[in-house]
């Protein structure tokens, strides 16, 4: 929920005609790298070390004199790390915590060939090989003497080493027009940089692809695009309300994972880096202006498809996952970021959700009125109104005088209740859970060492430091049912605006001189923020049933393994068919990286859905991972019998049938828990080699036995289906009618069409949601506390 009574977010121009949200001119980093000079490293092989973690070599920067320590270590899961810092910094530079699971076992690398240009290391069978060549210096890593990505293929490895302050007469800050090296200004806001320029950039060159997927989150489509005609992408957590869709900025999560994919191969290349980001994706050969050379011949050149990793700070730590198939490379991503959490059996089913409530008596109301209407769900949610005074962990005592009597209620059905819980605290001396976190040293500060305060729903609010473990461990101590007055254990938990929104912050949030745990500027750590409040909520329900239960917590913001921690949705999207469109390809990425317990709100956040919006949206959301209905306060009630006996009829049988879905769906996210396959995928996951699949992006798969296409276009009386697999045949799960498949088919539709055809090898599923059709009156919520039949990942 973004700033919609209090403040418009938008990334149009504002009255003063400056946008509020930076694109990459405005960024002194990337200018930086983008037009500086062009760097000649080298790699000086004499210097190696091989190590029971690899082997490591010193680079060296002729001009600059600038000295690196490179590591490549391979390790046993077919993963390559590729490390860079400096030889000697004058002062520790930040490396991402908490986000890799475990330390990597690696294979010790023995020499294979060695001249004065390139050393050669293979491992293990030796079918797998790394080359560090000197001048110009690059790594490839080689498949049976076949390159297959190529690190710094173009010489862009940028590395600004940190230096100590210069003096209030340095050169540097005496410049007219001021250095951007240690100042930077957008709009009002001043960026004073601790540390001065200390960027890091670096190519990797993808032999043979011409098809890259990933990094989320962009209202943009499933398969990258070339970023030579605008904007890179950007990765840097931000509040966008009513976010633009076909669009490369970043939104409320990132996951710098790139997977592409070819035929006869699937590879990822992971950039651990927390700071702001962009990466800039190129598709080859291009046909550069004064190229001589024959056209047949230039059509003869492989493809192959560079990305262009900058990052504000940080370590370069770049990982590549070798596949080589799909299901390899999704096991090779949770073993290093860790697996999806297996959610409740609750968290599966509906969800229904409104900003606000308004009081018990509406919950209850509400809660009725699925009853009387026979839809079946689980889970009913409290907005920012439900607290006192907007102070999180506590009620508002008119509006909900009774809420553990509340949850009794719901919990008589089974059901349960969500409410919100934002990271800003309201800078009330007067409240105890305040003063309480001020005194033990829980919020962040700002440059001169004082609480940092920014303004948010309560107002003036100062931010907890969840980067600090004592501050997570406070934290989740705050959700012990002693001291979480009202609460129950069927209370769970939603984790907003925390990337951090910031009001009156740079771009809507902390600014990156603001100082954390350890010293650290939050420029360092800005998109690991809402990754670590989630973390700490997480801790906190576990800890209050003493770990025999498995929490649900939903969270805006993210990062590379919060998968780890349960669910996060799309933000603050609108009531427009663009939007449900989009919702796909964006569910799609987000699982492609790991995050597959996702959805977006059903029927748009702000503005009103039409009659037929509303259905079209239902019927897609019942066939993605999480489930919910949710609309702003600005907007008419939604929900589903409001809007005519048709329209009720129609949600009423796709809730009824995700319902009879439901051990299916269990079993797909067991199957992510132990695996890392997601339950929501591309085509070419399932039929990698048939290329028909590979830009398809309103189709998706639902595990290995059910195929989705949900109707995203106003007024469609036909859709074209792609039923992929030559030899394979798909039922119509509601008439059990066979097609084969390596067709598309034209379907009529009316406007309770839905389109998840079956595989031959899943005909028990077209049984039971054909079942769930014309039976539909036994369907009940299918719901359960589900205490953990498993360890902890």
């Amino acid at each position: 929920m973004a700033g919609v009574s209090q403040t418009v977010i938008s990334v149009v121009p504002d009255d003063e005609g400056k946008e509020k949200f930076k694109n990459s001119s405005h960024v002194a980093f990337y200018r930086r790298q983008m037009q500086g000079p062009n760097l000649q490293h080298r790699a000086l092989l004499d210097t190696m070390v091989l190590t029971e973690k690899g082997a490591r070599f010193e680079l060296l920067e002729p001009d600059t004199q600038t000295r690196l320590l490179l590591s490549v270590s391979p390790c046993k899961n077919d993963s390559v790390r590729i490390l860079i810092d400096e030889l000697q910094p004058v002062k520790a530079r930040y490396r991402v915590p908490d986000v890799v699971t475990g330390e990597p076992q690696c294979e010790r690398l023995r020499v294979e060939t060695r001249t004065q240009d390139s050393v050669t290391l293979s491992w293990c069978s030796g079918r797998h090989q790394v080359r560090v060549w000197h001048f110009p210096f690059r790594v490839e890593i080689l498949c049976e003497d076949e390159a297959m990505v190529t690190f710094n293929p173009e010489g862009k490895l940028w590395f600004e080493t940190l230096r100590d302050p210069p003096s209030s007469t340095s050169h540097e800050l005496q410049e007219d027009p001021p250095s951007l090296l240690w100042k930077e200004t957008f709009r009002n806001f001043v960026d004073i940089k601790a540390n001065g320029p200390s960027s890091v950039g670096a190519d990797v060159r993808l032999h043979g692809f011409s098809h890259v997927f990933g990094l989320p989150e962009h209202a943009d489509g499933l398969q990258l695009r070339d970023t030579r005609d605008g904007e890179p992408y950007r990765l840097y957590n931000l509040d966008v309300f009513a976010y633009d869709v076909y669009s490369r900025r970043g939104l409320y999560g990132s996951v710098p994972l790139v997977v592409a994919h070819k035929p006869d191969r699937t590879l990822g290349v992971f950039w651990l880096n927390a700071s702001e980001t962009f990466v800039n994706v190129h598709y080859g050969p291009t046909d550069p202006q004064g190229d001589q050379s024959p056209p047949a011949k230039r059509r003869q050149m492989p493809p192959h498809t560079d990305v262009h990793w900058l990052s504000e700070s940080g370590v370069i730590d770049c990982v590549v996952l070798l596949g080589p198939g799909p299901q390899q490379l999704f096991s090779q991503y949770a073993q290093l970021t860790g697996y999806q959490a297996l959610p409740p059996l609750f968290a599966l089913g509906y969800h229904q959700c409104r900003w606000n409530y308004r009081n018990e008596a509406d919950v209850k109301a509400v809660d009725a009125g699925f009853d009387r209407h026979d839809i079946p769900y689980d889970v009913i949610w409290l907005d920012i109104e439900h607290t006192d005074g907007k102070r999180y962990f506590t009620w508002d005592p008119v509006l909900f005088p009774d809420p553990a009597g509340l949850q009794r209620h719901l919990e008589k059905k089974k059901r349960k209740l969500v409410v919100i819980n934002d990271p800003h605290i309201k800078a009330d001396p007067d409240w105890s859970l305040y003063r309480e976190a001020r005194d033990g040293g829980h919020f962040v500060r700002n440059r001169e060492g004082q609480l940092y305060q920014g303004s948010c729903w309560p107002g003036e609010s100062c931010y907890l430091d969840f980067s600090s473990p004592a501050t997570r461990a406070w934290y989740s101590r705050c959700f012990s049912l002693d001291k979480y007055k009202g609460s129950t254990p069927s209370l769970f938990v939603w984790n907003d605006m925390n990337e951090p929104s910031v009001f009156d912050g740079p771009e809507q949030t902390m600014p990156k001189d603001a100082v954390h745990y350890g010293g650290w500027e939050h420029r360092e750590l800005h998109n690991l923020y809402g990754f670590y409040q989630h973390m700490a909520t997480v801790e906190g329900l576990v800890t209050r049933s003493g770990g025999s239960e498995r929490p649900f917590v939903l969270s805006r913001s993210f990062f590379a393994g919060s998968q780890r921690l349960g669910a996060i949705w799309t933000g603050d999207n609108v009531a427009s068919w663009e939007y449900l469109k989009i919702s796909i390809p964006m569910l799609l990425s987000l699982s492609v990286a790991g995050v597959v317990f996702c959805g977006a709100d059903v029927g748009g956040f702000i503005k009103d859905p039409d009659p037929e919006l509303l259905v079209r949206w239902y019927q897609a959301a019942a066939l993605q991972p999480f489930f919910r209905g949710h609309s702003a306060n600005v907007t008419k009630r939604r929900e589903p019998w409001l809007f005519g006996e048709e329209v009720t009829a129609a949600i009423r049988a796709v809730i009824q049938q995700r319902y009879c879905l439901l051990p299916y769906w269990y079993t797909l996210f067991h199957q992510a828990h132990t695996s890392g396959l997601p339950p929501l995928r591309p085509l070419w996951a399932e039929f990698p080699r048939e290329q028909s699949t590979f830009a398809v992006d309103d189709q998706y798969m639902i595990g290995g036995a059910l195929l989705a296409c949900p109707v995203t276009e106003a007024g469609l009386q036909e859709a074209k289906v792609l039923l992929p697999g030559s030899g394979e045949i798909w039922y119509d799960v509601h008439s059990a009618k066979a097609y084969e498949g390596g067709k598309t088919l034209s379907l009529p539709v009316t406007l309770d069409t839905v389109f998840p055809p079956c595989r031959s090898l899943c005909s028990s599923v077209a049984a039971r949601w054909s079942a769930g059709r014309q039976e539909a009156a036994p369907v009940r919520p299918i719901s359960s506390s589900c205490r953990s039949p498993s360890p902890w990942r």
